[in-house]
């Protein structure tokens, strides 16, 4: 079992995880992987981009897992810079998985659906691929590019099947990109574990609610998350127009934390339509600060609108909404009602009129608010505990390094290691 090992690699067991998207260990479910890696006896490396404001150290040791971080710039300027930042990203990718060395498990976390390219290298040494499935990125293509099913996106969808193609075994976040991998991916269903993304619970405990976080109002209202094209900020704001225009209601505050593309034109937009007075945009916040808003908050909100993406996606903001004990309303998507279950209260899909009157009865209602979010922590310490990802994590790495170990005695008795090269004095004579 690889439960049955010590922390620090005790059998020389070496996983390497590849991160393009976010900073380690900012990205929260990486950083879980990588400790429920460590705990059962992997020496764990991280080749991963630095972040901004934090994470900013070329090399750290954290907890003992090893992270090798690369500076990157983000795209900007369309499709030009996306070649300029993944390009550059996957030669410091590649430059840092030599430096580490050979590895049992090479782990690559998408977008973007590249980091094949190194995991086959990887693969030539006798590593073994986990593809672990965070975004659709045909699906993120068209959510968040007006563009249709163009050349672009056909190569996104050629991307994705030569990364099922290389991969020995695929994590996905939730039943819905299983069905994907299965059925788009041509996977075998042995070979595709569901790891859900799951609340850090030493991260998020509630606090006693602060009562001046409401700017002098009766209610909080909360929004935590990223802020790009298809998270659905801007429905989030004109339903809280639609909250003070139709349903009447000024007892409020609204706190919207996180960043992202299009965090300056959301703020834009709220002065717009009127709100820059009652709406407030914090933009990324220490954890302490985070966690005292959402102590505080009344209502969550959920306003991600249906597109081929966010139907079949587990939203992270959910989860931690529900952790902390927060009632939730959200847009009925198929995977929000999944994870949410009686923590929200669901519209029908992109209406923001019927959102606006959803939180005007959750605010009415404060025993209402107070099952929902009992029933939303109840679910989060039980089905979708990070307990239960640990379990299905260390399963899929059984499956990956068992498969490995099984390669290896074959190569060894056909005289070759497991990377395929013949052993030394192994080959014919001339």
């Amino acid at each position: 079992m690889l439960g049955d090992t010590t922390s620090g690699g005790r059998h020389g067991r070496r996983a390497l995880i590849l991160v393009e998207n976010l900073s380690v260990p900012f990205d929260r479910r990486v950083w879980q992987e990588c400790a429920t890696l460590r705990d059962a006896g992997w020496e764990v490396h991280v080749v991963c981009p630095r972040g901004g404001k934090r994470d900013t150290e070329a090399e750290a040791v954290i907890d003992g897992i090893r992270i090798h971080r690369y500076p990157l710039r983000a795209a900007t300027g369309g499709p030009a810079g996306y070649l300029r930042e993944y390009g550059a990203a996957l030669w410091h990718t590649a430059r840092l998985a030599r430096k580490v060395g050979p590895v049992d498990v090479v782990h690559a976390c998408n977008p973007p659906d590249l980091l094949f390219l190194p995991a086959l290298w990887l693969k030539r040494q006798g590593a073994r691929f986990v593809f672990d499935q965070h975004d659709l990125v045909p699906e993120l293509y068209l959510s968040r590019f007006d563009r249709g099913k163009d050349l672009l996106y056909r190569g996104v969808c050629a991307l994705e099947r030569m990364t099922y193609r290389a991969a020995d075994v695929v994590i996905a976040t939730n039943e819905s990109y299983r069905d994907v991998a299965v059925r788009r991916g041509g996977k075998r269903p042995e070979d595709v574990f569901v790891v859900r993304s799951a609340p850090d619970t030493d991260r998020f405990r509630p606090v006693p609610p602060e009562p001046e976080l409401k700017r002098g109002k009766p209610h909080l209202l909360c929004y935590l998350g990223v802020m790009g094209p298809q998270d659905g900020v801007d429905y989030a704001l004109r339903a809280l127009a639609a909250l003070r225009d139709k349903v009447g209601r000024t007892d409020w505050h609204a706190v919207f934390v996180g960043a992202g593309d299009t965090f300056d034109a959301m703020v834009e937009l709220s002065r717009r339509l009127g709100l820059a007075d009652r709406v407030e945009f914090t933009g990324r916040v220490p954890d302490a600060d985070l966690v005292r808003y959402l102590s505080t908050a009344d209502v969550c909100l959920s306003p991600d609108p249906r597109n081929p993406l966010n139907d079949v996606s587990t939203m992270n903001k959910v989860l931690e909404y529900m952790v902390m004990g927060r009632p939730i309303v959200s847009f009925d998507l198929k995977e929000a009602r999944v994870s949410a279950g009686e923590a929200a209260l669901y519209t029908s899909a992109d209406d923001e009129g019927e959102f606006a009157e959803l939180i005007a009865r959750l605010l009415d209602d404060p025993e209402l608010r107070a099952r929902m979010g009992k029933a939303g922590q109840e679910r989060v310490e039980g089905p979708l505990s990070w307990r239960n990802s640990q379990t299905a994590l260390l399963a899929a790495y059984e499956a990956a390094y068992g498969a490995a170990r099984g390669a290896a005695a074959g190569a060894v008795r056909r005289g070759r290691p497991a990377g395929g090269r013949k052993r030394p004095g192994t080959g014919p004579r001339r």
